[in-house]
């Protein structure tokens, strides 16, 4: 088992062995890498509080971990392995240990969001059927419901291939099969042969969740070549714990990929997106041009924060899984009274009961509330129809109580 729990003073000992383990600018020859540690006028490296302070300690020394190291392991740069173990151990954990993958048969790394990450795997999967069919773009599509993260958009348009967007069902807002089997039989007759299928664990809007198998099984039964990928930028924190019959994840034959957000559910800075996939698919992204990476590169970023990959381990190892899940219980609870107290109120909206997004209808919502409590509206270039409320960490309690007594003040 490689998540646990450990005390402040095994965490700190294990990040200080790490970053002893890697090349540091200060004090060893260093004279070919165009880097160096954080600017000395701004980031002081002898102050006090840095000795009780692993993630700012490595944040200074600014570890490079270009490259996929699950991947290259030894054979990659070498200059910080210390802090490259921590992220491999920290993948390794993700996908293991939260989303059911079988020892070291997934590779990953830590992107600067669930944008990137998204995007990766596009581009890993159309150079797969570039490589393998010898398609051209024009005949890959990447397809998705209708509420799923503007990411696949952009990565459509980086990539060159298709966006196709499938009608979500009113009640549950997830892929509809029969309009995803009607949206394929377009895109064949518009000359598109090859998919990308994204199954979403919690939208950004609603948290709805899609149903892995009932898209795979559209794909299967009309015998159209895909790939699957789960976006779980919102969800991958959250709903592993409190839906345990969740079918998002690698234990899924059907699932090949997955992003997750750290930045997100699991408090920890932004720039920590996770990126995985099962092994023997990195490699249709090696940029081969890049001959003096030691390893090559394999991902969209290049060049990225040892740091990051350290924060999100640290957060995991402190909680334990007991504790992180039962953080996240705590969250589905808050979000529990608050719609109980909606409900009563005779306000309607959606809410998936293993996720913390409450969506309201907008024309119940008084004017006043979205902007005092900040909510986001589903189109803030028109009229919205939807009001999103996520309950975090920072909102149990006194926030929450706040709102629904400004509601009731509101309405009455």
């Amino acid at each position: 088992m490689i998540w646990k729990h450990m005390t402040k003073p095994e965490i700190k000992d294990r990040v200080y062995k790490a970053l002893a383990e890697n090349r540091n600018y200060d004090s060893d020859y260093i004279l070919g890498i165009p880097g160096t540690y954080l600017d000395t006028e701004q980031f002081h490296r002898d102050a006090d509080f840095l000795e009780d302070a692993p993630f700012l300690r490595t944040f200074i020394n600014n570890p490079n971990h270009i490259g996929c190291h699950t991947l290259t392991g030894d054979e990659g740069e070498d200059m910080f392995r210390g802090t490259q173990k921590i992220e491999v151990e920290l993948i390794r954990m993700i996908s293991e240990e939260i989303m059911h993958a079988e020892e070291k048969s997934v590779d990953g790394y830590v992107a600067p969001g669930g944008t990137e990450a998204n995007i990766q795997a596009l581009w890993v999967y159309r150079n797969y059927y570039q490589k393998q069919y010898q398609a051209h773009a024009h005949e890959i599509a990447v397809v998705f419901s209708s509420d799923s993260h503007y990411s696949f958009y952009k990565g459509a348009n980086i990539l060159g291939i298709r966006a196709l967007n499938v009608e979500v069902g009113e009640e549950d807002r997830k892929i509809d099969p029969v309009h995803l089997q009607k949206r394929l039989e377009e895109a064949q007759a518009e000359g598109i042969k090859y998919f990308i299928a994204i199954a979403n664990m919690s939208t950004t809007m609603f948290g709805s969740v899609d149903d892995p198998d009932e898209i795979g099984e559209v794909f299967e039964k009309m015998e159209l070549p895909y790939k699957l990928h789960v976006d779980g930028a919102f969800g991958g924190f959250i709903y592993p714990f409190t839906d345990p019959s969740s079918k998002l994840h690698f234990g899924n034959k059907r699932v090949n990929s997955m992003t997750v957000d750290a930045h997100k559910m699991l408090m920890a800075p932004y720039g920590t997106g996770v990126f995985m996939i099962r092994k023997d698919w990195m490699h249709y992204a090696a940029t081969t041009e890049a001959s003096y990476v030691q390893g090559l590169d394999y991902t969209m970023v290049g060049s990225r924060s040892g740091a990051q990959a350290v924060s999100i381990w640290m957060i995991l190892m402190t909680h334990g899984p007991r504790g992180w899940k039962n953080t996240m219980e705590r969250l589905v609870i808050e979000t529990d009274k608050l719609c109980a107290a909606l409900d009563d109120m005779g306000i309607t909206y959606f809410r998936h009961p293993s996720l913390n997004i409450v969506s309201m209808h907008a024309g119940q919502v008084p004017k006043k509330i979205p902007q005092k409590y900040r909510l986001v509206s589903d189109n803030f270039g028109a009229e919205p129809k939807w009001w999103k409320i996520v309950v975090m960490q920072h909102t149990i309690g006194k926030v929450v109580d706040q709102f629904i007594a400004d509601m009731r003040a509101e309405l009455s």
